[in-house]
Formats: C-alpha cells, structure tokens, sequence
C-alpha cells in the first residue's frame, strides 16, 4: 500500500526512523494498517470521484515523494518489483524456490503458463503498469534547437565575421551616429544570423527525423501468449506476467524466467561480454535477461521484471544515441571542402595583402574622391575602419570560397532519400547504406520470402512412391503423420470460436502450411495429439543442418518415438525403410532410393518446396545425453508446398540487371527448385545452360580451391543448399573481386554474411532481430522489389550530391576568380561582404535544398554502376562547370571595368547589376545544374515542387534586396531596362548549357592524379 507524502527532509528522516525509533505491540501495528487503508481507500474515492482512472504512466519527474509504505500493491500483494528485479539479476534459484518457483510466481503475478494474461482485461493491465512499471526506459534528453545554433557559431569563418561585425558596427556609429553608422556592420551581423538558421534549423530538423527513425527500429514485435492466443504486440506493450514465445534469433524483451521450451541457448554477450552461448532450462539456469539473444531453441518465458527494472534498461537509460554518423562520401566531401578551402584561404590571402597595400601607399579613395589613407593626418578610427572593411571583405571571400554547403547538401539528400524509403518499405540503419547502394554491382539474394510471397502451401504429398488422396492413407500412417507434426512444430493451433472452422494458425510460414494441412486436410486434433504424448528431447530446426527432431514417450503404452522433419533428400539419406502405399514398411534399397531422389527432384523442378517426413521406434533412452538417432528410420512421406512468385519480382529483377547489377540467388532450398524459381524469376533466362558454372550447391563452391573459386564466382547465378557459412565465402569472393555487394539474409546464421557485404539487407517480417541487427537496412514487406527500390534511391544520392558539387563549384570558381582579379586590378571587390553573404546562403543552403531533393529517375537505372574508386568531379561536370563560370568571369568582368560607360549608369547602380546578374546567373545554372547530361533540362521539372518553391523564393528575396534594401545590401534601385539586361546575361546561361553539352568528353578522370578528388 502507497501513501504519498508531501514533506521536508526532516519529515522524511523521521518516516524512514519510525521502524527504529517505535516498538509497535500487534494492537498497534493493526491500528497502523487500518489508518493507512483508511487513507488509501480515501485517495482512490477521491480520484474516482475526479474521473481519474487512467492507466497513462507520465514521463515527467515526479513532483511528489511516494513512499512504499509496505511495500506491495493490492492486486499483487504477495511479491514486489524489486524482489523479482533482484531475483533475476543475482540469478538466485533459492528466492525462486522460496518464492513457489515458476508456478508459485505464476500464481503471484496471476498468470497462467499456458494461457498466459487476459490481454482483453485494460483494468489488469493498468494495474501491472502500476504495480512493476511499463516496458520503456528514460532516454536521454535530445539535442535542443540551440545546440545546433551553438554549433554554428563555432565556425571559424563565422566567428572572424561576427567579431569584424561588430569592429565596423562600433566604428560605424562613432563616425556617422547611431541613426547610419549600423548599416554595414549590422547587415553583416543579419547576413551571418540568416546563415546561422538555416543551417541550424536543416540540422535540427534531420536530427528529429533520426530520432523518429530510432523509436521505429526500437518497436520490435513480441509473439506473446494472452487468453491461450499467440499474438504479437510490441516490446513496448510487455507487461509482468506475460507469457513470451521465443525462437532462433529473438530479442529477449524484458527480464523473466524459463516456463518450457527445448534447447534454448542465449547470446549473453551485449550484458557479459562472453562470446560462449548459455544453456537455459527449468532446473540449473532459468534466468533470461532482457536485451539478449537466442541462440538456439525455443521456449516460453514468464517476464518478471520490464523497463528500468531489468538491466538492459538501466544502462540504456544512460546511453545517447549519436547521430552525426559520417558517411564515406560526406567524408570524400569534407576532403574535398578542406583543398577548396586552402585554395580559397590563399586567394583571401592574397586579396587582403593587395587591399591592404594599396590603402597604405595612397591607392584607395573614398566616396567623395579623396584618398582613404593620408599618413599622420587621416584619423586613427578611420584607419582601424578602412582595415577591419578590407578584412570583412576577404572574410567574405573565403565564407564564398569554402564550400560549406556540400556536407549540408548531403545531409539534406541522406534525410530526404531516407524519409522517402522509408514510405518505400525501406528502413535505414545506417547512413552510409543509402549512398553505397548506388554503387552496388552484385546483389545476393535470398529466395523464399524475397523472391517469393512466403505464403506456402500444401498442394502435394507422396506416401510410398505415389501421390495419395488424403482419405486413403493406412491410418497407422496417418496417426504417425498427425505426431510427426504436432510434436515437431514449434508453431501453434487456436480456435477462435467453438467452430472448428474458426482456426489460427501461427508459426513460420512452412510451419502454419503444414498445420492447416494436417488440420483441415487429415482432420488432425491438435490438443488431442499433443495430449497422448510427452517430449523428451528437442533438436530445433536452422539454417545449417535444414531439419528437426524430437524424442517423444506416450502415455498410453510407455513406447518411445523418434520424429524427423526438414529437407527431403536430407531426411531421405537418413531413412532405411519406407511405408508403401498400403501402410506397410519396406527395405529402402538404393534403387528405390534413386527413384525416391526422381519424385524429389520432380516436385522441385514443379517450384515446390520438398519437406519429408520420418519416424522411428526406439527402445532404450539414455536419460543423460538424450541424443535423438538419425539413422534407421522409416520414410512417413514426402510433403510438396508451393510458394508463389511475388507480383513484380520479374520486372524488379530485369531492372537491376538493365541497370549492370547481378543477381545471384543464395537459397537452401534443393537445386532444382532453386532453378526453377530462378527461371521464374528471369534471373536465369528459359533453356540456360548450367552446365557452365551458373548454379551450384554450397558443397559444391564450399569445396573448390580458393582460386577456383575466385575464377567460377562471378559467373555462378544460382548457389542452391547453402549454409550460411557458403553465403558469407561467396561476400568475400566477391569483394575480393571488387564487386559492391548487397546481401539479404533473414536468419541468426545469415549475420555474418550481413556484416561483411558492403549493404547488408535484412528482411522486417520473417528477419530475426540478429539479423537486423546486423543489417545496414531493413525490408520491411521483405520484397525483393523494394531491394531494386533501394537501388535506385542509394543512385539519385550519389546522382544529387554531383549535381549540387557543380552548382557549387560553378559558383566558388566565379566569386574567387572576380574578387581576385578586381581587388588586385582595381584595389577594391565588386561584391559587399553582405552579398557574398547573401550569395552563399542561395547557394549553401536554398541550393542544397533544390538540388538535393530531386526525385529518382528512370534514367539512372540505364547507366552502369557508379565504381567504388571513381572521381566524384567526373569530366562532364569539369566540362559543365567550366563553361559557365568562365561565362560568368567573363560578362561579370567586362561590367566591373566597362560597365558604366557601356551602359552609361553611375558606380552605385554598376555595382548593383554586378551584384544582380552574379545571383541570377545562379538561379538560372541550377536549372542546369539539374541534369548532369541531358540537354533538354526542363524534363519532369513540374514533379518537384520544392525546387519550383526555392527558385520563386530567391528570387523575391533577391527583389526585395536590391529595390528594397538598399542601405542593408548596400545596392541601388534599377529600372525595368536594367532589370532584363541582368535577366538576359543570367539567361544566357541555357543557350551555353545546352551547346557545351554537345562537346564530347574523355572517359579518362581529367584531375585523376589529383587525391583530393
């Protein structure tokens, strides 16, 4: 019972003394009960009264102190949190057996092993909520918007121009008062804040998007037992006394202990750092922790502690989650940033030198046409003025010169792209994946579920060599069939109504195939059969040895039984007798084995799945080592399911192989099947030859000769009863060769292949949470056509961030080039440390934004795999960005030293069209900017609306600068005749554009001796 108490530290002292301090007789200790149940039962009157029966657990801290007073809550007055915290984490068998041990506990927390919670009872699960917690754990606070504005200003560059700011802001107003002299260093100080934003809200706002992602990969789903249903709700929904069902490659979402199950092992390496899996069972170790691995097996489990009362919970609580991840290619990028940059800071250099020198020997002059320097008589603030101006101005140069806006460009693309898979059925892990992917050459693909619906079905079964009609088959058969496959499942049957119709079947896809053949087909009672028999052994089912078995005794007579399940030519190489059609057995010999091989490899060419079924009675049992025999058996049958094709999965297939990328289909299904689907699946063409090396088994590839096999992989198309062991050899082979791989894998044994391919893609619906774990994505329809989906969206990456690296560049090139020929020429630049700032911002930031969220195209499926060393500058961007920046140089120039006798306008209104026609040249590139090749730059330009969006808002922004700011952007008002001569020398760029894209290009990199590229 709780009381809440609201009182200083002195009354808490002497509440926490009383035990010690008062000798209660049982007369008062009764007295004391019933005045706390008296307060209890009058809080909760009360909050009933207000209507405040809610289950929501607040994340806020607590306001109040709550005093557990005794200890326990009402409805669980007989166990505690921390006691059953404690009994988990000491792994203290004598508490458990204290306790009731897992049937005692069961009783306490009002559960049932079989039939777990009443999930239907909100009122029960409020009150666990209550009494032990919820499933969740406090995570550290995220990163506030002001973090990021923080960051910002910790540039360098940002820093020089915020403190020459405020030099030409104090001076500024000492010379021409408060009313003007704030103009040219508050405009820097507006400029620098713009920049600061922007650059601050796109990073805060990725950052969000992470987040969202994160509680995404967190929301595991958790196959529970609630009202003797299997179901799955998430991690987040586990209550204490839930009844968890755990297989191969589960996540164990909370602490708990061991109901039943068989051969369950657990990776307890992310709580002990121990690589060797732990054997779990009823008697020595019961124990599960939350946040480990299963290994092996399978088994339920009674969760006894959720949240921060496990210790996976604790320790999440103090971990953040970083996510300024820097992809290889944002690295490429802040290499290149760095060389921009230094050539840059050289050209800056020189600027302030030569300004510098004119200014002190006389060469300079003011708006009025005296010189700005005259020895002893110019005034010492004017000096400090004239200097702290010519250092904004290289300042400026070199905030134009570095481009600061690729690593943002990139951010932008990676967020947008990931969003954007997302909605695609495509969850990202981690960054680097969805620019790697555009340079895949090789995908390794799975086949069932991928490649497939994984929606299988019985549609054939053999009993001695010939299919049977299911109500002729010898019931001796048939009772051994029904154990065969109740025993040796480790899915599940429930009736949703006392209908027999209304059934569930849960379980992996093969399995519930084979239950509601066994149940609808063969009138099989599940209970029934599960009922006559006892399990003594268990060897579950994996990817390496492709069957399972189990060790049974019956009530009945007391006989032992063995049963085999799994691949059919496996399970056929362990069988020395048959059962003939009429129920009686017969010696295997290897005729009949040759025509039993005949009616598996026909079923497999049909692109069934070939799934036998063996049994065995035994003897004597060894008690200690329960090791189920594998030999001697007797064949049962032979069952063939069928797993469609997924729709699309042809067309997914031919557009990545258009695209240069190679499919090779990695399965543990039997050769022929394998073939089959392949055909299917186009990724063998109808009549190949394989005899060339194109399909082999993993035995096959696992046993040639290290350069035999690097010889043969290439070629190989379909590798058919692999092990995962052959899968993660072929990733090696292959990257050896110089491939880029992507590989999906589903299973435990699959993550190795999926750590070492360069994208590893996990399946989000038959994956194992190792499996996703150790993936760079996750397929979460586990579609093969979201594989080439991926593909497409990892190419507009790498396509965008191009794009964007020649916008840039076109506008670094000019800006250095006209500011250094004018300063050192004319000794002053023609571009304001203002509209370099403003000229940035179009192009760091709004620029990025266009540019970096253009939409995949079909085109960039036609074009080859991008190679893992190729340059990012290729020669038709050099080309590209060349032109137009020697375009720009050149018209920019000629307006600088000839523009006003050209046009015949003063220095002021000069200045502005240089200024105007450098921002609009700008605007006008980004159209080509948007195609790298393609002449006809306008194509699906009506689809990005964001891009239309940023043009229409630089180029208001740039109206309002020049006619309505004039004292902030320091320029003058033009007229409609000035405005088109600006508009018409911007224009001109398409013209330039679409011939330059006529003029052919090397294939060899034009820079490739350069490092920096």
């Amino acid at each position: 019972m709780s009381a809440i108490i609201q009182a200083n530290s002195k009354c808490l002292e002497l509440l926490l003394g009383l035990q010690n301090t008062i000798n209660l007789s049982v007369p008062n200790k009764k007295r004391w009960q019933l005045a706390f149940t008296t307060i209890y039962c009058s809080r909760a009157f009360v909050s009933q009264f207000k209507g405040a029966n809610s289950c929501k657990i607040s994340t806020e801290p607590p306001e109040r102190i709550v005093i557990d007073v005794f200890g326990n809550h009402p409805h669980f007055s007989t166990i505690d949190k921390s006691v059953l915290a404690k009994l988990v984490k000491e792994k203290n068998l004598y508490q458990l057996s204290k306790l009731g041990g897992v049937q005692g506990l069961c009783a306490s927390l009002k559960t049932d092993h079989n039939f777990g919670i009443n999930g239907d009872d909100q009122e029960d699960i409020c009150s666990r909520h209550e009494a032990f917690g919820t499933n969740t754990y406090q995570k550290p606070p995220t990163k506030s918007f002001f973090h990021f504005v923080w960051e910002a200003f910790k540039d360098p560059t940002i820093l020089i121009l915020l403190v020459c700011a405020a030099f030409s802001l104090g001076f500024g107003i000492k010379e021409n008062g408060p009313k003007e002299g704030w103009y040219d260093g508050g405009s820097i100080f507006v400029a620098v804040f713009l920049v600061i934003s922007v650059s601050a809200i796109s990073n805060f706002r990725q950052n969000r998007q992470f987040d969202k992602l994160s509680k995404v990969s967190d929301n595991i789903l958790i196959e529970v037992v609630r009202n003797g249903r299997r179901q799955k709700i998430s991690i987040f929904e586990i209550v204490v006394g839930d009844v968890v069902c755990l297989k191969i490659g589960d996540q164990v979402p909370a602490d708990g202990l061991f109901v039943e199950g068989h051969s369950l092992q657990v990776d307890e390496s992310s709580m002990t750092g121990e690589s060797d899996h732990v054997n779990i069972d009823c008697y020595q170790n019961p124990f599960l922790f939350s946040g480990t691995k299963v290994a092996d097996g399978y088994a339920k489990m009674l969760v006894t502690s959720v949240g921060t009362n496990t210790t996976w919970g604790e320790m999440m609580s103090t971990i953040s989650r970083d996510s300024d991840e820097q992809t290889p290619l944002q690295a490429r990028l802040n290499k290149l940033t760095s060389s921009i940059g230094m050539v840059g800071l050289a050209v800056a250099f020189l600027v302030l030198v030569v300004l510098l020198v004119r200014y002190f020997t006389g060469n300079t002059r003011d708006e009025n046409g005296n010189k700005g320097y005259n020895g002893n008589r110019t005034k010492v603030d004017d000096v400090i003025n004239s200097v702290v101006g010519i250092i904004a101005a290289a300042v400026t140069i070199v905030v134009v010169a570095i481009p600061e806006g690729l690593p943002l460009a990139v951010t932008l693309t990676l967020a947008y792209s990931m969003k954007r898979m997302m909605a695609d059925q495509a969850m990202v892990r981690k960054l680097s994946a969805c620019e790697t992917m555009g340079s895949a050459t090789v995908i390794c693909t799975d086949k069932t579920g991928t490649l497939t619906l994984n929606q299988m079905k019985v549609t054939k079964f053999v009993q001695g060599k010939e299919s049977m009609n299911y109500t002729l088959m010898a019931s001796n058969v048939l009772e051994l069939i029904h154990q065969g496959v109740v025993l040796n499942t480790t899915g599940s049957v429930y009736k949703l109504s006392v209908s027999e119709t209304s059934l569930e079947f849960s379980g992996s896809p093969t399995e519930k195939a084979i239950l509601s053949w066994a149940v609808l087909e063969l009138n099989m009672d599940f209970e029934a059969v599960k009922r006559d028999s006892n399990i003594l052994h268990v060897e579950a089912f994996n990817s390496e040895k492709k069957r399972s078995g189990v060790l049974l005794k019956k009530v009945g007579d007391g006989t032992s039984h063995v049963h085999w399940k799994g691949a059919a030519e496996m399970i056929l190489a362990m069988c020395s007798n048959y059962y003939n059609i009429e129920g009686n057995t017969q010696a295997l010999n290897d005729g009949e084995r040759h025509e039993f091989n005949q009616i598996i490899q026909g079923m497999a060419a049909c692109s069934l799945r070939c799934i036998a079924f063996a049994h065995k009675q035994v003897s004597e049992i060894n008690e200690t080592h329960k090791k189920i025999p594998e030999n001697g058996l007797t064949l049962l049958g032979l069952v063939g399911l069928k797993d469609p094709c997924r729709p699309g999965v042809k067309k997914a297939v031919e557009d990545c192989q258009h695209a240069g990328v190679n499919v090779k289909m990695i399965t543990g299904d039997n050769i022929f099947t394998a073939k089959a689907i392949a055909t299917e699946c186009g990724i063998l063409r109808f009549n190949q030859d394989v005899n060339d090396g194109s399909v082999v088994e993993g035995v096959e590839f696992r046993n040639y000769t290290d350069k035999k096999r690097m010889e043969k992989v290439d070629k190989i198309c379909i590798m058919a009863r692999s092990s995962p062991f052959d899968k993660l050899l072929m990733v090696q082979c292959l990257r050896k060769k110089g491939h880029v791989v992507a590989v999906t894998g589903d299973g435990t044994n699959d993550a190795p292949a999926l750590k070492e391919a360069d994208i590893g893609l996990s399946m989000g619906i038959q994956g194992t949470e190792v499996a996703k774990e150790s993936s760079d994505i996750v397929i979460l329809n586990d579609d093969f056509a979201s594989v080439a989906i991926v593909l497409r969206w990892g190419r507009c990456v790498y396509n965008n961030i191009q794009k964007f690296i020649q916008f840039q560049l076109t506008v670094n090139v000019a800006a250095l080039v006209i500011n250094f020929v004018a300063a050192v020429s004319a000794g002053e630049v023609p571009l304001t440390a203002v509209q370099l700032l403003w000229v940035n911002l179009i192009m760091d930031t709004l620029g990025a934004l266009a540019l970096a969220t253009e939409k995949p195209t079909k085109e960039l499926m036609e074009k080859r795999p991008v190679g893992r060393n190729e340059p990012l500058i290729t020669n038709i961007m050099w080309r590209n960005l060349l032109s137009q920046a020697f375009y720009q140089i050149t018209v920019l120039l000629v307006l600088q030293f000839r523009g006003e006798s050209i046009l015949g306008v003063g220095e002021k209104v000069n200045d502005t069209m240089i200024f105007n026609s450098f921002v609009l040249c700008q605007v006008f590139n980004e159209f080509n900017a948007r195609k790298l090749e393609k002449k006809n730059v306008f194509e699906g330009i009506h689809r990005n609306k964001l891009f239309l969006g940023i043009i229409g808002v630089t180029l208001i922004l740039q109206v309002v600068m020049v006619e309505f700011l004039k004292k902030f952007a320091d320029t003058e008002r033009l007229n409609w005749g000035q405005w088109g001569l600006c508009v018409g020398i911007s224009a001109a760029s398409w013209p330039i554009g679409w011939l330059v894209k006529c003029v052919p290009v090397p294939d060899r990199p034009l820079f490739s001796y350069l490092n920096i590229m």
